[in-house]
């Protein structure tokens, strides 16, 4: 056993010393590209923003310079970038929002500083007046955020001069519309290609997680299987990028006229992503209950972790079919036969009622077992089923002892 046998580090220390420094390379070196990668990655998702940023900050200068006879048009800019930089993750309603946080901040910030002056306690008043009109405005963060700011722009760097407020608020008005136009009309994201970028650092760690936790259940490992979770847990801000991602997309499909001819696809490309993205929490829920399955003892028989490998493979298969669009027959056959694995490591079905399945799980199994199935659910909806005949499936192999 390794416990019994003597340390090489007694024999040779040198070669010791050469595998720990050996280890500490190359573990600097996998931390190294795991960072490249990283950049890399934010770079082509993020790259058109500037893009569009620049566009619009120019084009908005050059509008309020020369339509609007203002020398120094700094606030329509500053509106179009802030623009453009909250609509490339988030939906129309917030780049609205974002607009009249402007307006407003501009309004109550050019009512008030005629009358107080500039000073610390009169931009203090200025952004919580502000902010309460955001407030019962109803207005989201978005809002909130840009009302209060605006008004301390206005309150410190603007001379309270009562003239000045009707070009501010049609640089404000200029800007937001330029920004609006540069990200939905001249330079609109590319919307698929965006999804697929956020959903790709999602879908590899995922199921790689899940074969992490099959093999964990295999060895009853009880450390393995709850890395596995911390690894599916860790992946929730990219799900929260990925779930403003999908609204950025079929926005920019159904107003972007550049966009209009790949509606259809758009259309079937993010809602197969979003039921498959519905599925990872799912999976997280499995995850957490066959790791308390394993600190409690609970049998755990070979078929489930069989099903997790099976499931992991479904989704992989399915990813590739809606990025061909093609029609995924083997990633729903996949699905349905982890499954029906499932339910044969629940058992068979008793003739008693209240017991359903003999004893072959234990309290937390059984629980794995139906987020399993929401799981599958969700991503027999993502090949293209309806909801209904989705769940009919999930549940047949469960009703009958034997899955053809």
């Amino acid at each position: 056993m390794p416990a019994k046998q003597e340390p090489a580090a007694h024999s040779d220390p040198a070669s010791s010393g050469t595998s720990r420094t050996d280890r500490t390379v190359a573990g600097l070196r996998a931390r190294l590209r795991h960072a490249v990668r990283a950049r890399v990655w934010r770079f082509r998702l993020f790259g058109l923003l500037a893009v569009q940023a620049g566009v619009a900050a120019s084009l908005a200068w050059f509008v309020g310079a020369q339509f609007l006879d203002n020398p120094a048009p700094v606030l329509a800019p500053t509106t179009a970038v802030g623009i453009v930089a909250a609509s490339m993750g988030t939906r129309l309603r917030r780049t609205v929002e974002l607009l009249v946080g402007v307006i407003l901040g501009l309004a109550v910030g050019d009512t008030l500083m005629p009358l107080f002056g500039i000073g610390a306690w009169q931009t203090g008043l200025v952004v919580v007046l502000a902010i309460i009109v955001a407030v019962l405005l109803k207005g989201g963060g978005s809002l909130l955020t840009q009302a209060g700011g605006t008004a301390v722009l206005i309150a410190t760097l603007e001379p309270p001069v009562r003239d000045l407020s009707i070009p501010r608020f049609v640089d404000a008005a200029v800007g937001g519309l330029v920004g609006l136009v540069v990200g939905l009309l001249l330079v609109p994201i590319h919307p698929q290609r965006t999804v697929r970028r956020l959903a790709e650092p999602i879908l590899d760690p995922t199921i790689a997680a899940l074969h992490d936790l099959a093999a964990a259940l295999r060895r009853r490992d009880v450390g393995g299987a709850e890395q596995s979770l911390g690894s599916l847990r860790i992946l929730g801000p990219r799900m929260t990028a990925l779930d403003e991602g999908l609204g950025a997309a079929q926005e920019v499909a159904r107003l972007a006229p550049s966009r209009w001819r790949e509606r259809t696809s758009v259309a079937f490309y993010t809602e197969a992503v979003r039921h498959m993205e519905r599925s990872f929490y799912a999976f997280r829920a499995v995850a957490r209950r066959l790791s308390k399955a394993l600190r409690d003892d609970e049998p755990v028989p070979e078929e489930l972790a069989t099903a997790i490998d099976l499931l992991a493979t479904s989704v992989q298969t399915l990813r590739c079919a809606i990025r061909a669009q093609a029609k995924p027959q083997e990633a729903r056959q996949q699905i349905l036969a982890a499954v029906a694995l499932v339910g044969k490591a629940q058992g068979d079905a008793a003739p008693d009622p209240t017991r359903p399945h003999t004893r072959r799980l234990g309290y937390s199994g059984m629980i794995a077992a139906s987020d399993f199935r929401t799981a599958a659910q969700d991503l027999l909806v993502a090949s293209g089923l309806d909801n209904d005949e989705a769940a009919a499936l999930v549940r047949q192999p469960s009703d009958r002892d034997e899955w053809d």
